[in-house]
C-alpha cells in the first residue's frame, strides 16, 4: 500500500483522491465529547488539498 508521502511524491495535483477515515466519536446526546478522530483526520485531509488533490 502506498502511503501518504508516495503519493503526494507521485503528483496527485487534479486528481480525486478517496481518503477513508473512522470518525465514530462518542456522543452525549447531540454533543460530540470527544473529537480526536476527527482532529487527527485533518492533517492528511489538508496535505492532500495542498498538494492539489480533490479529496
Amino acid at each position: 500500500m502506498r502511503s501518504l508521502a508516495d503519493l503526494v511524491e507521485e503528483g496527485v495535483r487534479g486528481r480525486t483522491v478517496l481518503v477513508r477515515s473512522d470518525l465514530n466519536v462518542p456522543l452525549d446526546g447531540d454533543r460530540i465529547t470527544d473529537d480526536g478522530r476527527i482532529r487527527s483526520s485533518v492533517p492528511t485531509i489538508s496535505t492532500l488539498a495542498d498538494a492539489g488533490a480533490r479529496v
